[in-house]
């Protein structure tokens, strides 16, 4: 739900709110819709009756012994094309095969611009923090840096600390400005993403995942069978599968009933037939051909993308446990290091121990380390967000 609060001037989603919203308004979900209702109306189609033909035909006659007599003649018929039942079965079968690729593929679409959101709403919301810090950072900065010039005017200080304190300064100016520009382009993408319900100056709010996240090697690789990537050929299989059998059928397709009546001047003649066509010249041996062709491409191309995605699968696994490794040194051990040392030195630089190059060194190397651990915590839910891409399972809450 929209959260609602007087400190934003503008509306504030949740990740919730942003999925909601794409559902509803991204014209790639009308896309979904349209490609859905064509490949129902395709097994509408299969499912159709073949229309009957009717024929009439009138003329003069004329006797061709004396006495001639002209008069006139006509003809009226009526035939009905009738499909063998394995033709239709297999016409119908192909249709259902192919709404279920329809399925597998706007299902691998919908996961895709879900992750696209989330990946975006996450580099927001990390550019966000990023910026807390960076803002925090340059008030500290700001404070030391006018300490340092009261300190050069009076002849206490040498002007170099001032110009050391000016870099820092600046430094804590850019991290803040490049993390607004980053904000501002995730936005702008998110925008893309959402659709024309969401307004041009938004907010957004959220936390991180926890980092204790417990993947099992042999549990993920067993969730490879549920690619999408692997389920579109699955039913890309199925239609090929199918085709076969309808190519083989259309050898005999079926047979045509026929009935007539001729009026000629004195007699009138009525007529019924059945006709089937002879499989001679054409046993469509090249679209049988062409269909098995088409369905060991995909089977193929199956086995290929199956390798490819263990592949991939292990590569974006080795990640995330390197980025969780990162995440758990930074949370047990260098964040608390570097809070400790900056207390430390600001308490010497304080009562005149330290120097104020020290106090600015300590104090960026906290800046660095915090958002060192930033970036590692956005590396280690980008790994898993990549792992849900490929197995099209959920994996993070």
């Amino acid at each position: 739900m929209l959260v609602s609060s007087g400190l934003f001037s503008n509306p504030v989603y949740t990740l919730n709110d942003l999925i909601d919203m794409a559902n509803q308004t991204n014209p790639v979900m009308d896309v979904i819709q349209a490609k859905e209702d064509a490949a129902k109306a395709g097994i509408t189609v299969a499912e159709q009756y073949l229309n009957p033909n009717v024929g009439v035909a009138v003329g003069p006659s004329k006797t061709r012994q004396a006495p001639i007599v002209e008069d006139k003649n006509w003809a009226i018929g009526i035939s009905q094309p009738i499909e063998f039942s394995d033709v239709r079965s297999a016409r119908k079968q192909i249709a259902e095969s192919n709404l279920k690729f329809v399925d597998e593929v706007n299902k691998g679409t919908k996961i895709n611009l879900m992750l696209n959101i989330k990946s975006a709403f996450y580099s927001v919301i990390h550019n966000q923090e990023i910026l807390k810090l960076a803002e925090a950072d340059q008030k500290v900065i700001q404070d030391i840096r006018d300490r340092v010039e009261l300190r050069v005017n009076v002849g206490e200080s040498p002007r170099y600390e001032l110009i050391k304190a000016d870099t820092e300064l600046l430094a804590a100016r850019r991290d803040a400005q490049a993390a607004k520009l980053r904000i501002q382009e995730s936005k702008f993408f998110l925008k893309g993403l959402i659709g024309k319900s969401i307004p041009d100056e938004f907010e957004l709010t959220g936390e991180f995942p926890q980092s204790n996240i417990r993947l099992n090697k042999v549990d993920v690789t067993n969730l490879i069978e549920n690619s999408p990537r692997l389920k579109q050929l699955k039913a890309a299989s199925s239609v090929f599968e199918n085709k076969i059998k309808l190519e083989k059928n259309l050898v005999n397709p079926g047979l045509t009933l026929s009935a007539g009546m001729n009026q000629d001047p004195g007699i009138r003649n009525y007529t019924i037939g059945v006709s089937i066509p002879l499989p001679i010249w054409n046993q469509r041996e090249g679209e049988i051909s062409q269909a098995a062709a088409n369905l060991r491409e995909v089977e193929a191309t199956y086995e290929q993308q199956s390798l490819l995605l263990k592949r991939d699968v292990n590569a974006a696994f080795q990640r995330y446990l390197i980025a969780k490794e990162q995440v758990m040194t930074f949370e047990e051990s260098l964040l608390d290091q570097a809070e400790s040392v900056l207390k430390v030195v600001e308490a010497a630089y304080r009562f005149g121990e330290r120097g104020i190059l020290e106090y600015l060194d300590a104090q960026r190397t906290q800046r660095v380390v915090r958002k060192d651990y930033l970036s590692a915590r956005l590396d280690y839910i980008v790994s898993i967000m990549e792992m849900e891409q490929l197995l099209g399972s959920k994996i993070m809450e």
